[in-house]
């Protein structure tokens, strides 16, 4: 007889191990581990055959296994699928089929916090948050507050440029108006999976670079935090837009048609080769990729106007192109999802969140500002960074809303015996732990489980020990990559920690 495909795969929702095969109905087994449902009678070659006569239809060909890449494809669209427990999605060895990779993130926000308010103690559930990272405290038992860590290169020079240009590098920075730097991080990593994945990295932001020069640095450098070169930073996506179409569209541009519409009858077949787990799962996948798609069409409708103002009442130029949402809240959390959805469809392992610059200029009308006249929008990020009053807090607190937002959105996701958070590293930091530029310690963060290898819920600190470097930090986070590596910016060695 054919030889058919059978899927052994561990079911959360059965409490045991089910082996199966997608192209006969009704035909799986059970055991108490891999081998005894695949060894089952009732999967043998033999049953199958039996079967396949006393149900009177024709044997259907074989179904060959997915491969390491799997996608929906409809015309000038291809969409990444999710992780399904039911298919061998990230690697072809039998041993690896289907675990899950580790995800990559670094979100960024300039200028620091509030100083009395970023700190957390305990551990676990008993762990208490500062009023700054409280919007975390769900997710709490799956972070890990890091303090002491400092790159040294970034305590030459001045301040804000020659504090951000070296954040994800530990590279020294040319002064002079040159642009020099080092491979970051994310881009090393990116650079070592590169093929694994549709797109190889998204780096994202909200804010325009700025081309200027400051303390004797090219402000280049307060504007990017990624690196693909030593003097080329990794071009910035401001527009959700166009994200969106580089991960889902075979033509970035074309926009004749939706995602969803393009794709839904590859969908539709693809439905009947899973189990009824992972039916749920691809319908609430695609259910968040039309929510996005629609949200991304309706995105500045309300106008509020953040970083820039016109000089006069009624401006006498054309608004800014289309494409950029004009409210900084709907901008932020489009970016978030397009974070999420990257990471959902292992379309991408390495997402870069620039959610300001350093010398930043945004403004914040969607928030209320303490005096109860108005938004917070009478003064620009970075100037309000140096009051360190009440309003510098709610601003604190909108930005790490956005990681509670991505760390929620991915820890709903089940894969496997893990969640999405649980399979990512999800990197918060500041270029400064204040408005006051002091940056002889960094202000970090550390979300998810690097794929179960991280122990989370804790409070690390790393003041007065000899390793305390960021890189140190880094070439913890890329071995859980499985990117290798002796050294990388100032460090030789790890955090043993992580």
């Amino acid at each position: 007889m054919p030889k058919y495909h059978i899927n052994v795969f561990f079911s959360a929702e059965d409490g045991c191990w089910v082996a199966d095969v997608p192209d006969l109905r009704f035909c799986s087994a059970l055991g108490d581990t891999a081998e005894e449902a695949d060894s089952d009678s009732q999967i043998s070659p033999r049953h199958l055959s039996s079967r396949v006569v006393s149900q009177g239809t024709p044997m259907k060909r074989p179904f060959q296994p997915v491969s390491r890449r799997r996608f929906l494809r409809g015309v000038g669209v291809t969409v990444a699928l999710p992780w399904l427990e039911s298919i061998p999605v990230w690697g072809d060895d039998k041993k690896a089929a289907s675990e899950p990779p580790v995800r990559f993130a670094a979100l960024f926000s300039g200028n620091g916090f509030h100083s009395k308010e970023w700190w957390a103690k305990g551990e676990g559930k008993e762990m208490t948050l500062g009023k700054v990272l409280e919007p975390l405290h769900p997710v709490r038992e799956k972070m890990n507050f890091i303090r002491g860590l400092y790159n040294a290169e970034a305590l030459i020079g001045g301040i804000h440029s020659c504090q951000t240009g070296n954040l994800l590098t530990g590279a020294h920075l040319e002064p002079a108006g040159a642009i020099k730097s080092g491979i970051s991080c994310d881009q090393v990593v990116a650079e070592r999976t590169k093929g694994q994945t549709k797109v190889p990295s998204l780096v994202l932001g909200t804010e325009p670079s700025i081309a200027a020069i400051h303390k004797n640095y090219s402000m280049i450098y307060s504007s990017h935090i990624s690196w693909s070169s030593p003097t080329t930073p990794t071009p910035l996506e401001l527009y959700p837009a166009l994200a969106f179409d580089r991960m889902f569209r075979d033509e970035v541009g074309r926009a004749d048609q939706s995602v969803l519409d393009a794709v839904l009858e590859d969908a539709r077949g693809y439905k009947n080769k899973v189990n009824a787990a992972d039916k749920r799962r691809l319908d609430e996948y695609l259910s968040s990729v039309r929510e996005v798609e629609d949200r991304i069409q309706q995105a500045g409708k309300a106008g509020r106007l953040q970083g820039w103002r016109p000089t006069l009442s009624k401006p006498d130029k054309p608004r800014p192109a289309d494409g950029i949402p004009q409210d900084i809240d709907q901008h932020m959390r489009l970016m978030c999802d397009i974070v999420v959805l990257a990471f959902r469809t292992d379309t991408t392992r390495v997402c870069t969140l620039k959610l300001n610059n350093d010398h930043s200029s945004l403004r914040f009308p969607n928030l209320k500002a303490a005096s109860g006249s108005g938004g917070i929008d009478y003064m620009i990020h970075h100037l309000l960074s140096h009051t360190d009053g009440a309003d510098w807090l709610a601003v604190n607190r909108f930005f790490v809303e956005q990681l509670a937002y991505i760390c929620k959105k991915l820890d709903e996701v089940k894969e496997g015996e893990r969640t999405l958070l649980d399979n990512s590293m999800i990197l918060y930091c500041s270029s400064m732990m204040t408005g006051n530029h002091n940056n002889d310690q960094l202000p970090v963060v550390l979300m998810g489980k690097g794929g179960g290898r991280i122990k989370t819920g804790r409070v690390l600190d790393y003041r007065g020990k000899p390793n305390r470097k960021m890189c140190s930090l880094y070439l913890s986070m890329m071995e859980k990559c499985g990117v290798h590596l002796e050294t990388f910016g100032d460090s030789k060695e790890r955090l043993i920690e992580i």
